[in-house]
């Protein structure tokens, strides 16, 4: 079923676009949200329940309801599990498809859930995980709900605007243009056209971010970089790109406990 997702500021700007939505007919077992973890008081604070919500998974870890549920605007008893996500941290995915749509099947941290990010967002494309990542990395909160038509995706993309939601679109440009000034830098140190190369190097720098390339060499990855990529995947603009998506992709990972 096709998703429309939603980059909000702050956990408290995202239930406001969740209501919004969800006063324009959408059901609230259709949204779910992933944003970075509650504070230690705010944990404490939250009664804890045995209950599984259906989709979660057996070993999903503590569902808790209350003060968070409401907080992310989906109202009390509502299923919150505590992940620990690689190069990011630990974020809380909410909703009723909250961990199943990242594909969690084991315990919810450390190793057992090393490739949450990895697996497949039912719905959204691969290349589009990095930027809910980053977007996780700077505090905010990304919310996703499943459409049934076009009706039904205008409907929530009006009411993520209204709710001052940024796009997908919009954030990985975002990312990109975070990025841009050092990536010139470092592609014109040797005399490199970087305004001539820069689509085929964003291209491997996103492409070394992916689900099937991340922590691989570009030899490990290269099947499915030209599967994946066709011609560009053997441009030398692209190799060094993924070269250097690589070690931003390391180097997140290294400043993790």
């Amino acid at each position: 079923m096709p998703i429309e997702s939603g980059v909000f500021k702050s956990r408290a700007a995202a239930a406001d676009g969740i209501e919004r939505v969800v006063k324009r007919g959408v059901s609230r077992e259709k949204i779910s949200l992933l944003t970075p973890d509650a504070t230690e008081r705010e944990v404490a604070a939250v009664p804890v329940s045995d209950t599984e919500q259906p989709g979660m998974g057996a070993a999903v870890g503590s569902v808790v309801g209350g003060a968070l549920g409401t907080a992310g605007g989906f109202g009390a008893g509502a299923a919150i599990a505590s992940l620990l996500v690689p190069s990011v941290g630990s974020i809380l995915a909410g909703g009723l498809a909250g961990a199943g749509l990242l594909g969690l099947s084991g315990a919810a941290g450390g190793a057992a859930a090393g490739d949450l990010m990895e697996k497949r967002i039912a719905g959204l494309p691969h290349d589009e995980l990095f930027v809910y990542e980053d977007a996780l990395r700077q505090g905010r909160t990304v919310v996703f709900v499943e459409v049934e038509d076009e009706m039904s995706a205008e409907a929530v993309r009006q009411g993520f605007a209204e709710g001052g939601a940024e796009t997908v679109d919009a954030a990985r440009e975002r990312w990109w243009i975070g990025l841009r000034s050092a990536e010139k830098e470092s592609y014109c140190v040797d005399g490199g056209n970087f305004e001539r190369d820069e689509v085929y190097h964003r291209k491997g720098f996103e492409a070394a971010l992916s689900p099937g390339a991340r922590g691989k060499t570009y030899e490990e990855a290269h099947d499915y970089l030209t599967r994946v990529y066709h011609i560009s995947a053997d441009d030398p603009a692209f190799r060094r790109g993924f070269e250097r998506g690589r070690e931003h992709c390391e180097s997140f990972l290294s400043k993790l406990p």
